[in-house]
């Protein structure tokens, strides 16, 4: 069963949490490969300059609706969306599921002591069993190779790439091929900095009215502001413009 709207050209997968995870077991299951991608109101933004990126997204498997402004955006076009699949929150199940079911898994990106936290902290909470490998993500693009082939050589069922957007979904999109026996692939953004405790993340009354981006916001205000404040604003914009200017 198809269940992919068409919101603003991207194919987005209108699933709840359960039937990604369920997707996505299957998948691993059958020894396939999912490049799975999530949307939020920054990466629309940056996708309509981005063909590249643009391109990336779209060729991905599974594209979830990471934040609440894509639900409420893409209701407000006229689809009904079930609900918000947060890719920290699919992450968390997967290491989760991981550890159920015996699968093992792959940390690339952040600082050295942030990826290092998010191994020990999994080892801790399940056991070192679920860790095939991690990487930090600094690395310059001729050390990409010998980190494809590490990843490779770990035997890891599911990849979690924490770098930012467009480096992640370029990375991803460029050696999916080459990473073929992994049967997930998956962008997290900042994912470690938050599950390491880097980085505090709202709370859920705030995650669940949309305000996430604002809690972030006022821990790093010169940082933010202009991803928050100016791209909100930006990607309103292109929403109004879909709605009420369609040709």
């Amino acid at each position: 069963m198809d269940n992919k709207v068409n919101f603003l050209g991207i194919p987005l997968d209108n699933l709840s949490m359960s039937e990604t995870l369920e997707r996505i077991e299957n998948s691993i299951f059958s020894n396939n490969q999912i490049h799975h991608c999530v949307i939020n109101a920054g990466k629309i933004v940056k996708m309509q300059s981005d063909k590249k990126l643009q391109e990336s997204v779209i060729s991905s498997d599974i594209i979830n609706a990471d934040g609440m402004s894509i639900v409420w955006a893409a209701r407000f076009l006229g689809y009904k969306i079930k609900e918000r699949v947060a890719g920290i929150d699919l992450m968390e199940n997967l290491v989760k599921l991981a550890h159920k079911k015996k699968y093992k898994c792959f940390f690339l990106g952040a600082k050295e002591k942030v990826v290092k936290k998010i191994s020990d902290h999994y080892s801790n909470i399940y056991s070192t069993q679920v860790i095939a490998g991690y990487r930090n993500g600094y690395f310059d693009n001729h050390e990409e190779k010998m980190i494809i082939d590490q990843i490779i050589k770990s035997k890891a069922n599911l990849l979690f790439v924490a770098m930012t957007s467009p480096k992640k979904e370029f990375f991803l999109n460029k050696y999916k091929a080459e990473l073929k026996s992994i049967n997930l692939i998956m962008g997290v953004g900042g994912s470690f900095d938050v599950i390491s405790g880097e980085v505090k993340r709202a709370p859920e009354f705030m995650q669940k009215v949309g305000l996430e981006w604002f809690y972030r916001f006022v821990q790093e205000p010169k940082r933010m502001w202009k991803r928050y404040l100016i791209g909100n604003i930006q990607f309103a914009i292109i929403i109004f413009k879909a709605r009420f200017l369609k040709s």
